[in-house]
């Protein structure tokens, strides 16, 4: 699972804003990582931003049961 459908499942983001910060990540030109620049906005904080990695990485693991 992507990262910004983690962030608007945990009701952090709106798909609106998800939707915002992924065409600003083209624009840019440079690739800046979508979790930097949503906290760079002020919409999540550094611990959001690490929890829903982790839950990421357990999800890439097969690891996840929690739903």
């Amino acid at each position: 699972m992507k990262l910004g459908e983690i962030l608007v499942r945990k009701g952090l983001i709106s798909p609106l804003q998800l939707e915002n910060a992924v065409a600003m990540q083209n624009k840019n030109g440079k690739h800046q990582k979508l979790g930097e620049l949503l906290m760079f906005q002020g919409l999540i904080s550094k611990n959001q931003l690490n929890d829903s990695l982790l839950e990421q990485q357990w999800r890439q693991q097969g690891l996840w049961v929690i739903d």
